[in-house]
């Protein structure tokens, strides 16, 4: 399909969205950053690697393997949640009061994650201005398979080596991981075609300086790793990159699981954050080590409020919202969607609101309503008049 350029997006396309109402007294509080919070949410989260990753050491010396095994499985699973869900936050700006300390973290989850927050800033500013409307939003292009294959579950409990990302902003496998950094890598200026991806190539025509800033992360990446992975072999300690390099790549099924609920399944090109986004409850140790993200309706309606106060908004706007799913109950109607549509390519599950909903906003949103945090690339940011501001130089 031909898409539009994004700057022709950004002058065409203006999505009215549907916020709930709600206290803009009580959305300042929500809104507010603490950096006792951030720093519970990341100390805690990078806590649980290092003793995991610990573990992994300590049973590899004493060449004990049962445990080994796994420990390397719970390590896995504690740093799957790094790609995407970590920086996803971070990238926000959200999670600490203390800009630097949002930026220092950002990179530390992206680097052990493989985590491109360059490319990711653009992708995701489109995805919340756009959400669901192709034109301006690929991260996520619908329909998106629920895939329960039995080749992608042995891997996902073991190590992802050679799935591809179900999104057009991923990066599946590890071998998928690395070509994309490695494609990402070998970029110059003046030539914006390197990335693998159309949404990637479009991104990066879009905002030339950040795909500069791509090209130099991949590089990073790529040399910071090699030499890890180079100094472990020379030493004997090899296994030092199963502990940093590659374990987001290990046991990715709850990450996989709970992830591919956020839009898989519902609508698109509506302007309503309820019917094309869902939200999900978690028992609190995998809402915690997903960033809280299951709450993602009141994530998309309200993104500048941090990660731990999300609960918080649901409470508030709860009658306003539909029902939260379980995660089971997410994937039965994801797998039933599905199936569906292999009859009826164009169907796509109509989320129900509650029978007293609103839909249709009364006033102008305030600046505190459509903020995104720190996420958008200066020449992105939305001016006073919630228009972005001047065009970027096109290539």
């Amino acid at each position: 399909m031909n898409y539009p350029a994004l700057a022709e997006v950004r002058k065409n396309l203006r999505v009215d969205w549907y916020r709930c109402p709600i206290d803009p007294a009580k959305l300042r509080a929500f809104s507010k950053r603490s950096d006792v919070q951030g720093g519970l949410q990341v100390a805690g989260h990078l806590g649980l690697f290092t003793s995991t990753g610990a573990l992994v050491y300590y049973f590899w010396l004493q060449e004990i393997w049962l445990g080994f095994a796994l420990a390397l499985f719970a390590h896995g699973s504690i740093a799957s949640f790094f790609s995407g869900v970590a920086p996803h936050e971070l990238g926000h700006g959200t999670v600490f009061r203390t800009k630097a300390l949002n930026t220092v973290f950002l990179y530390v989850f992206s680097f052990i994650s493989w985590w491109d927050p360059f490319d990711y800033a653009c992708s995701h500013t489109y995805h919340h201005r756009y959400t669901q409307y192709p034109n301006g939003d690929r991260e996520n292009v619908l329909p998106m398979e629920p895939s329960l294959k039995f080749s992608l579950v042995v891997q996902l409990f073991t190590i992802n080596l050679f799935t591809q990302p179900g999104r057009r902003y991923g990066k599946g496998g590890l071998f998928s991981a690395l070509f994309v950094t490695a494609k990402s890598a070998i970029g110059v200026m003046g030539s914006t075609e390197a990335p693998s991806r159309e949404w990637l190539q479009a991104l990066h025509r879009d905002q030339p300086d950040y795909a500069l800033k791509s090209m130099w992360w991949s590089r990073i990446l790529l040399f910071l790793h090699g030499s890890l992975a180079a100094i472990s072999v020379g030493t004997g300690l090899w296994v030092v990159p199963l502990i940093i390099t590659v374990p987001s790549f290990i046991a990715n099924w709850g990450a996989y699981l709970v992830g591919l609920t956020q839009h898989c399944g519902l609508r698109d090109q509506v302007a309503d954050f309820r019917k094309n986004t869902r939200s999900i409850r978690l028992n609190p140790f995998v809402e915690f080590l997903y960033w809280r993200m299951n709450w993602h309706i009141e994530h998309h309606m309200f993104a500048g409020v941090p990660c731990y106060n999300l609960k918080r908004v649901h409470d508030e706007v709860a009658d306003d919202m539909p029902r939260p799913r379980t995660l089971f109950s997410a994937w039965q109607e994801m797998r039933a969607t599905w199936r569906r549509q292999h009859i009826e390519p164009d169907y796509q599950f109509d989320t129900p609101l509650p029978a007293a909903r609103k839909t249709v906003r009364k006033r102008t949103p305030s600046d505190l309503e459509i903020s995104i945090g720190e996420l958008a690339p200066d020449r992105l940011k939305l001016n006073q008049a919630g228009d972005p501001d001047d065009e970027p130089p096109t290539r």
